[in-house]
């Protein structure tokens, strides 16, 4: 190869890198915003079908006429001006008053428009204000409602679900390396205990640590009133923690080991992992390289639909153990057809299931190289 040649081979392959970044760049764009896309248009769907059903259909809509009707009633037969006035004057009055109360609530417009109205404002978090409910602070906006609530579904369950994931996994590999032993027979025998839901154990590890033995509280996120330094606060919130936490272990950690301790027998037992041996690689680095890495796309899948159960699960959770979450005050507003709370909470589901979703997709790319992102070509091992 004569010298000449040298620079335009370099030029030739860094412009044919150059191009392949490029297309693998346009590539990832345009799956993300296809994806988002698709997302989003699931988002709008779930939330007008549940601004349907929160409504019944319009039948809230009769309800709160029916409750503005008592409401004004009450208050002008307590004016001793308006028993003054005559048949058809305190008609009209009646009448003009809660037709004011229906105009400020929307309810001078059919509910087929305003369901629309709902749902624009839905998807922009624009959540309005709460029929019923209020916030600590007093405010009846259903977006401060939610936020004081949120934090503290989100402390709990992410706790939860990060714990649980590292100790499944850790269970999960031990249990593959000792394939039946007791513990292996054991899990295999308890996995189908994980059909009960959290709660359901929550109440007997309530009737059991704090009804009998006294040793946690009985509920609730911190002691009442709640202490003052940082620190003190911290442990009443990592005590207060302890059954819930322990509830949700209980609830998946039997079935999610023995599911993934099979996916790591099923690897272990492959072509690559005998050469791997004979190669005379450690049992650490063929564990890590050679069965759990394989392993990863379907422990990440498990792990995300666990989160999103457990959004799910939240308002019967949260109300048996009092936690001042996003999902008991979900429970509460159904129980007080408070409309706007529910599609509130409800949006904010949506929203993280997207978000948990959308990042599945990204966790799948980043630890499966055979993962095609945007319909191209798979990345090389």
């Amino acid at each position: 190869m004569s010298e000449a040649a040298v620079p335009f081979d370099t030029k030739a392959e860094a412009e044919i890198k150059r191009k392949a970044t490029a297309n693998t760049i346009s590539r990832i764009l345009r799956y993300t915003v296809v994806r988002l896309f698709v997302l989003f248009i699931t988002v709008t769907i779930a939330v007008y079908l549940t601004v349907l059903i929160a409504n019944m259909g319009g039948y809230v809509d009769t309800i709160q006429r029916g409750q503005i009707q008592e409401s004004v009633s009450m208050a002008l037969a307590t004016n001793p001006a308006f028993k003054m006035l005559s048949p058809e004057e305190k008609q009209s009055q009646m009448a003009a008053q809660i037709a004011i109360q229906e105009k400020r609530l929307g309810l001078d417009k059919p509910f087929a428009v305003r369901s629309f109205l709902y749902l624009k404002n839905a998807l922009t978090l624009n959540l309005g204000r709460a029929l019923q409910m209020a916030s600590d602070s007093g405010s009846k906006q259903v977006k401060f409602i939610i936020l004081e609530r949120l934090p503290a579904t989100l402390v709990l369950f992410g706790t939860a679900d990060v714990f649980l994931f590292t100790l499944a996994v850790t269970v999960a590999l031990s249990l593959s390396r000792k394939y039946g032993s007791f513990f292996d027979k054991l899990f295999i025998t308890l996995a189908p205990t994980s059909a009960a839901p959290g709660w359901f154990y929550g109440i007997f590890l309530i009737l059991i640590f704090a009804a009998l033995l006294h040793w946690l509280p009985f509920g609730g996120m911190v002691s009442a009133p709640p202490p003052d330094s940082k620190l003190m606060y911290a442990l009443s919130l990592l005590q207060h923690m302890i059954l819930p936490v322990a509830a949700l272990t209980l609830s998946t950690i039997f079935l999610s080991a023995f599911t993934w301790r099979t996916f790591f027998l099923i690897y272990s037992s492959e072509d690559y992992v005998d050469m791997a041996k004979a190669k005379g690689l450690t049992s650490r680095s063929i564990e890590r390289g050679y069965i759990l890495r394989p392993t990863l796309p379907t422990i990440i899948t498990s792990f995300a639909l666990l989160v999103i159960g457990a959004w799910t699960g939240a308002p019967i959770f949260e109300t048996v153990f009092l936690w001042p979450g996003l999902g008991r005050a979900l429970y509460t507003a159904v129980g007080l057809y408070d409309t706007p709370v529910i599609v509130g909470s409800t949006v904010i589901f949506a929203y993280l299931l997207v978000i948990t979703v959308f990042l599945l997709d990204i966790a799948y790319a980043l630890v499966d190289p055979r993962v095609k992102i945007g319909g191209g070509e798979s990345r090389p091992q």
